[in-house]
């Protein structure tokens, strides 16, 4: 099968090479000359612009767009004056699922056919595949099927769900028709919200095991904790005596735990390389899926509180509670005189 793919980026050239390893043609495009000529070659064809992307596909054309999602409107409309009845536009970033709805009612008007599809595997997927979770028209969707067959990472050697075997369905192969317009998107919406919850319950997790020398001081990046009348004594330092070796911790959990996970895997790598995560300044970004998934859950009345937290606390890294530490700092000094401590613990 023939896929046109623009966006050739961390994930969009590897899903190209997936493909044409799995005997699929694609034609490619991306705003980078460079990445383009990256990946031309047997069974990829390059284009230099989107008319020339779209005249070298085959009707009825199959597009894919592997854009950040504050792009993905200018790139369809930079699309659709070339397109024609039938083809399908198929947007496998990170939209949000209002905005699939409404640009599958707008393409409807042209006749053009829109999926979206919430894709997760990142840099890993071009050897593990992709789950994707995938809204549109049925037969829309069963006709992209060997697509998606491909970019899958099908059943492997994960064990089967007991009861599996008489359901059947596309699910065990890692990707699922979910329903209409928007509803790949809302998936991998809360999937991402989800994500961010269990990411912080690691690293919230971790800080605890960090801190546990504190009583001896040996807390890491902080020091020996002070005596004085900003801050709470210790009550038993005795029972904080720990130095946790956090790298073997977490390749402990990864080996029969109930909290392993690919997430876990990916900690205990990253702190075998640097146990200190030196080379990271822990401000996290968002890139709206959890924004997204606090907004559906108060319009549908669902309390998320984990979820939530876990928001603002990527919030709160990046210095959005600044403002509000000054205001408190402010308050105490108003009432009580107190004087903040100085970062380094020195008075």
């Amino acid at each position: 099968m023939q896929l046109g793919m623009i966006g050739l980026g961390r994930m969009g050239a590897n899903m190209v090479r997936r493909l044409v390893k799995g005997g699929h043609r694609c034609v490619v495009f991306d705003q980078s000359r460079k990445a383009v000529q990256d990946l031309a070659g047997e069974n990829i064809l390059a284009s230099t612009s989107p008319e020339d992307f779209v005249r070298k596909l085959e009707k009825p054309r199959a597009i894919w767009l592997m854009v950040p999602a504050a792009v993905v409107d200018e790139t369809i409309a930079a699309l659709v004056p070339y397109l024609e009845a039938d083809d399908v536009l198929i947007d496998g970033g990170n939209s949000c699922y209002v905005d699939d709805i409404r640009r599958a009612k707008e393409l409807a008007l042209k006749q053009i056919h829109y999926v979206d599809v919430g894709t997760s595997g990142g840099v890993f997927g071009l050897d593990r595949g992709y789950c994707m979770m995938i809204g549109g028209e049925p037969e829309v969707v069963e006709t992209l099927g060997p697509l998606f067959e491909t970019l899958a990472p099908g059943r492997g050697d994960v064990a089967r769900t007991p009861g599996r075997e008489k359901i059947g369905g596309s699910a065990e192969s890692g990707y699922l028709h979910c329903g209409p317009n928007g509803a790949g998107h809302f998936v991998k919406m809360v999937h991402n919200g989800i994500e961010y919850g269990m990411m912080a319950a690691y690293a919230e997790g971790l800080g605890v095991l960090r801190g546990a020398g504190i009583g001896a001081g040996e807390q890491r990046g902080s020091g020996k904790q002070t005596a004085d009348a900003e801050t709470t004594p210790l009550r038993d330092p005795e029972l904080y005596q720990y130095d946790f070796n956090l790298r073997d911790v977490t390749e402990v959990w990864r080996r029969g735990s109930v909290i392993a996970s690919w997430l876990l895997d990916l900690t205990a790598a990253a702190l075998t390389e640097d146990p200190e995560l030196t080379q990271f300044a822990g401000r996290v970004s968002d890139s709206g899926e959890g924004r997204w998934t606090i907004q559906a859950a108060i319009d549908e009345g669902v309390p998320v509180p984990v979820l939530a937290a876990a928001l603002f606390e990527r919030f709160a890294s990046r210095g959005a509670a600044d403002y509000q530490g000054k205001v408190l700092s402010a308050m105490r000094y108003q009432f009580g005189g107190h004087q903040e401590k100085p970062t380094d613990g020195k008075h």
